[in-house]
């Protein structure tokens, strides 16, 4: 069901409203014509499930990052 799938992804990706917007934009690259949306959906999910979509050592680069363009300033 998708529902055992959106719990798995919310162990990568906790915040409901960033996993959204991630899965809509992985479902419009990965969708395939001819296909269900939904099967997309579900095949984006179980990679979400499956793998770490956001990297949290790049995050906090870009944040390093950021921050010492603000020093800079």
């Amino acid at each position: 069901m998708r529902s055992d799938l959106i719990f798995g992804a919310l162990t990568h990706v906790k915040n409901r409203y960033k996993l959204c917007q991630l899965a809509s934009k992985a479902t419009r690259k990965l969708h395939k014509p001819n296909t269900r949306v939904q099967d997309t959906a579900n095949e984006v999910f179980d990679r979400f499930k499956d793998t770490v979509p956001m990297d949290t050592a790049a995050e906090s680069s870009l944040e390093a990052l950021s921050g010492s363009e603000r020093r800079a300033a």
